[in-house]
């Protein structure tokens, strides 16, 4: 008897882990298994190991399931270092090829650091006077300008300004700050890359195109206050994810916009009558009541213009800034479709851009830096805001 309940209660426990090691090839389609989904692939390596580990002592059936959990797993972890090569291909083939001294896509070693080591900038905080409602700017400063202060306080300067990228948080428009995901803008900052993000007024209170104008007022400030704080002007990278990506490109398409020499858009939406007429009240997000905020109704009347002018699928032309897009293919909150039919508008328009699908990929899977989707997507960012 007591053997039988060991073998039930190992079969119970073998289940529970291929019920989270099946996140790695299907979508989480719900908010609550989605964050389940991000831990089974961002750190699947890791679940990997326990789940061999277990099958080891497992016996019965048990033991096949746990091998099974552990090969799922272990796919994210497979299929980046596989693909990394690709994606420094189409890098490459977009205008972003490596240059002397960068350092690799994927890295075995660098997979098990943990997923917010990084070295720390000292952040300043300025107000953005020129938003048309009080904001706030986080600048993070780059590793060789903290050697700078040193050789200012000794009489030398040192040549050379440093790359600037602003980004754009995600929240649904509704939610969502500055500081989201700070670890990826510390981390550029060691790598010598500037960073600033921004607050942007957020639905329903300030429907679109508000956000449009207080990236914009951000991307000024940048600018003007670029000599000051050692950055090259002309060498400013805007990047937005989720509900910032189609900020952010609806705003670089829109106009154009002075030292935006390229955009990054992390798993965001590009075609807001699309995203109408697919909405639900019952999807992860109420994508319904997200809509309704952000533009106020259906793209009727005067509101079919605002729709058109946020959305980057139907601005993108040959001229629009080089455009990184990244994705992932599990990706239920946000469709990969999205960034799939971005990608076929710039192509169709002539516009430089590398479309980066990540076929284990899920929403934010760059909050591990160093997991799967966080070594290709940090290290592609890299790519894009140093390119000479």
């Amino acid at each position: 008897m007591k053997d039988m309940w060991g073998g039930v209660a190992w079969l119970i426990l073998a289940a529970g882990v291929l019920a989270a090691a099946q996140f790695s090839v299907r979508p989480a389609r719900r908010y609550r298994t989605w964050w389940v989904a991000l831990f089974a692939t961002e750190l699947g390596h890791v679940w990997a190991l326990v789940a061999a580990s277990l099958a080891w002592f497992a016996h019965g059936p048990a033991t096949l399931i746990l091998a099974v959990a552990a090969v799922l797993f272990a796919r994210p972890v497979w299929c980046a270092a596989r693909m990394a090569r690709g994606v420094e291909a189409s890098l490459a083939a977009a205008g972003w090829g490596s240059h002397k001294g960068a350092e690799p896509l994927w890295s075995w070693r660098r997979l098990w650091r943990w997923p917010l080591a990084t070295p720390r900038a000292q952040v300043q905080t300025f107000p953005l006077e020129s938003a048309a409602t009080p904001l706030n700017v986080d600048f993070y400063p780059p590793a060789p300008q903290r050697e700078k202060a040193f050789c200012n306080q000794i009489g030398y300067k040192m040549p050379g300004a440093a790359p600037c990228v602003v980004v754009v948080h995600g929240g649904g428009w509704d939610g969502g700050d500055r500081a989201e995901l700070a670890t990826f803008n510390h981390w550029l900052a060691g790598c010598g890359v500037a960073v600033v993000a921004g607050d942007y007024r957020l639905a329903p209170a300030h429907p679109w195109p508000a956000q449009r104008d207080d990236v914009r007022a951000v991307l000024a400030w940048v600018r003007a206050n670029a000599e000051r704080l050692g950055l090259d002007p002309e060498r400013i990278t805007l990047l937005g994810r989720s509900a910032g990506a189609q900020i952010a490109t609806a705003t670089a398409y829109g106009e154009a916009l002075p030292g935006v020499r390229a955009v990054v858009a992390l798993y965001g939406v590009h075609n807001l009558e699309f995203v109408w007429s697919i909405r639900s009240a019952t999807d992860s997000l109420n994508s319904d009541k997200l809509m309704k905020q952000y533009l106020g109704g259906p793209p009727e009347g005067a509101r079919l213009e605002a729709y058109r002018a946020g959305s980057a699928e139907l601005l993108a032309h040959a001229g629009a800034p080089p455009t990184l897009i990244i994705h992932g293919a599990l990706d239920e909150l946000v469709w990969c479709r999205h960034s799939e039919k971005l990608a076929a508008a710039l192509a169709q328009a002539g516009a430089p851009h590398a479309l980066v699908r990540l076929p284990w990929g899920t929403h934010a899977g760059e909050a591990n830096l160093h997991g799967p989707s966080g070594q290709l997507i940090t290290g592609a960012v890299r790519r894009v805001a140093t390119a000479a």
